[in-house]
């Protein structure tokens, strides 16, 4: 596995981790530690987001 497809399945992780927390508790975490919709909570979500595009890869890759 390249680098790149370990950091991309973290932020995978860390997304996925994030939707658990709203849907079961109402509570944003990415928000909570960068402030809701700051540049920094915006990066953070757009690379989990093109992270989510790069999984699809990981689904083909042997």
């Amino acid at each position: 596995m390249k680098v790149i497809d370990k950091i991309a399945l973290v932020l995978i992780i860390i997304g996925a981790v994030n939707w658990g927390l709203i849907g079961i508790f109402k509570f944003d975490l990415v928000a909570a530690l960068f402030g809701e919709m700051s540049a920094i909570s915006r990066i953070v979500y757009s690379l989990v987001g093109i992270s989510g595009l790069w999984g699809i890869k990981l689904l083909f890759d042997d």
